[in-house]
């Protein structure tokens, strides 16, 4: 039997998640070092998944299958497609420099109720979380992934209730009281998008009579399960309902903004650009292969939804005055790209939309770390109480302002050549969403440009004199992230090579092709 490259991937971050919890109490550099060997194991792993992966063989390899809830039906199954691959490369590539850059947000500081942040517990969770998304995009059994995508909302509460951003306006008990609310909202919010979509679950198991994500979709293909129309919406509503709470679409998005807003930096960049991946990339691999006719059916409204995600955030992103607020709401509009690539149903939308899931996830993570160096060295989360930090800190300053122009998509950054597959694979078919949609790249210019002239230029105001340049840590952070950015943004055919055939499957499995372009005939 070959060696289980998909499961090895998910197992050694949660067994590096048990060891560093189990590390002695004053042994804390031990815990970090031992964190950041195991992330690094895992995306040495994660090369591995790449390199084995043919992006012209079967749809689903490197697959395991073992049985486990016989009775139910329920299997250990995992396989990967190039979506898949990506995903997991992503994670694998971003938990090490979430890692690096929380290496301090964790060390004991006494607070007004006398507790003790424990370093072990914040780096243990975050290696739970980076095992828990990457079996998400690994399985191909419903009720597999249904289990992790909601187990892994129990590290992530823990993330942001108990290591909540420390630059926080106010007294201790107000910051607490802060980050608990952001922690229970965000709990709620995903709880009940995961039990409604337990139900779509248990739906699903009625109507089909198993778990297994290719069984149903290739009885579905040749038409030994023929679902009811009702039937079908119903499920399909079940799911994309709690996949559109954690990607997060509008109006359920109003979790992010506290969450990101009260976590560590560090920290939120593992909810929007790791965990709330997981959202996009379940519309793709369930509800378009398992509910096409579905699909199909509910893509107006969902394009208008996506379409106000994109305008809303954006304009909500521009009025704010706290930086990381800022990020959040930018975020909810990049998630309307994405979401609005997935369903224009179009190949370059779709190709668009995945290489988005992973170039956002690099911007964000860019601009955000960033962000949290200035933060803790400040204190603050204002924008206003920054000024002229370039001319301290140019370093510092210059990182920033390539993360925000990868934000605003600017042409030779990875973020762009994503962007402009979603808008021309969603005109090709919806002209008119297409249009009103690139209004959004006009506000992200602005809310970018705004917040770097704020912060960085003009004259350096006496709260940020003492403000110094990034650490040899902090650029190792940092630079290999904006090389990344530039690399794929000057050459992203490694990813569309990995992606786009599994793209095809998803539109064979819905039943579309590209429109064709319609070309006036020349007259002389």
């Amino acid at each position: 039997m070959s060696f289980p490259l998909l499961t090895a991937t998910a197992v050694l971050p949660a067994v590096g998640a048990i060891a560093t919890a189990a590390v002695p109490a004053k042994q804390r550099t031990a815990a970090k070092w031992l964190a950041l060997l195991v992330s690094v194991g895992t995306l040495v792993l994660a090369a591995l998944v790449a390199i084995r992966f043919d992006p012209e063989g079967g749809r689903y390899q490197l697959t395991e299958s073992h049985a486990w809830i016989a009775d139910f039906g329920v299997r250990y199954e995992l396989g990967v497609d190039g979506i898949g691959v990506a995903l997991v490369a992503l994670t694998a590539l971003l938990i090490p420099f979430v890692i690096l850059a929380g290496w301090h947000d964790a060390d004991p500081q006494e607070t007004g109720s006398t507790r003790w942040r424990p370093t072990q517990g914040f780096f243990a969770l975050i290696l739970l979380v980076e095992a828990m998304v990457i079996i998400s995009f690994e399985a191909t059994d419903v009720f597999l992934f249904y289990i992790f995508f909601e187990a892994m909302l129990i590290p992530m509460y823990f993330l942001i209730g108990g290591f909540g951003d420390r630059a926080h306006a106010g007294t201790d008990e107000n910051a607490a009281a802060q980050r608990s609310y952001a922690a229970v909202k965000f709990l709620l919010y995903n709880l009940v998008g995961g039990l409604i979509m337990l139900a779509a679950v248990i739906g699903l198991y009625v109507v089909a009579g198993n778990f297994s994500l290719q069984e149903i979709a290739e009885a579905r293909a040749s038409g030994s399960l023929d679902m009811a129309t009702n039937t079908e919406r119903w499920l399909f509503l079940g799911f994309f309902f709690a996949f559109a709470v954690k990607a997060p679409l509008w109006p359920l998005h109003t979790w992010l903004p506290n969450a990101m807003g009260e976590a560590t930096a560090p920290v939120a960049v593992l909810i929007t650009a790791v965990v709330d991946k997981v959202g996009t990339f379940a519309m793709l691999r369930f509800c378009l292969q398992l509910f096409p006719e579905a699909s199909k059916w509910a893509t107006p409204v969902i394009l208008v939804l996506a379409l106000i995600s994109i305008v809303y955030g954006a304009l909500l992103a521009v009025g704010q005055r706290d930086i990381k607020r800022l990020v959040a709401y930018a975020s909810i509009s990049h998630f309307g790209f994405i979401i609005m690539g997935i369903f224009a149903m179009t190949s370059q939308g779709q190709s668009g939309a995945t290489l988005y899931m992973v170039n956002h996830g690099l911007s964000t993570a860019a601009l955000m770390l960033v962000a949290g160096f200035l933060i803790s060295r400040r204190g603050s989360r204002l924008i206003a109480d920054y000024g002229g930090v370039q001319k301290v800190a140019p370093v510092l300053a210059g990182t920033f302002l390539i993360g925000g122009l990868a934000t605003l998509s600017l042409p030779g950054l990875a973020p762009f050549v994503s962007e402009f597959l979603v808008l021309v694979g969603t005109f090709t078919r919806y002209p008119v969403i297409g249009i009103i949609a690139t209004f959004g790249i006009v506000l992200a210019a602005l809310y970018t440009l705004v917040l770097y002239q704020r912060t960085m230029t003009g004259p350096v105001k006496p709260s940020t004199e003492g403000i110094t340049d990034l650490r040899v840590r902090e650029l190792a952070v940092v630079v290999p992230l904006i090389g990344v950015l530039i690399f794929l943004g000057v050459y992203p055919k490694p990813l569309t090579e990995l992606v786009n055939p599994a793209v095809k499957h998803t539109m064979s499995d819905v039943q579309k092709k590209d429109p064709k372009p319609e070309v006036e005939a020349a007259h002389k």
